[in-house]
């Protein structure tokens, strides 16, 4: 899931997943950090998901993914 916040110059984009679902460690991995594995990696919340914001420019488009042991 996504939750995006439109800011004056940016917008932040939270992605969240399931505390459990896929299990280990998961990064998002994309465009807007050169696809580097490790650098936007999700932690627990309280509402029990994990979660990791990422500020982007506003009006502006990305592709990511989500990397779990080594895989898409």
């Amino acid at each position: 899931m996504l939750e995006r916040t439109l800011r004056k110059d940016r917008t932040d984009v939270t992605f969240v997943l399931p505390a459990d679902t896929p299990p280990g460690p998961v990064s998002v991995v994309g465009d807007f950090n050169d696809w580097q594995p490790g650098t936007h990696t999700l932690r627990p919340r309280k509402d029990g998901k994990r979660a990791v914001t990422v500020q982007l420019p506003s009006k502006s488009t990305h592709s990511f993914r989500y990397l779990a042991a080594g895989d898409y």
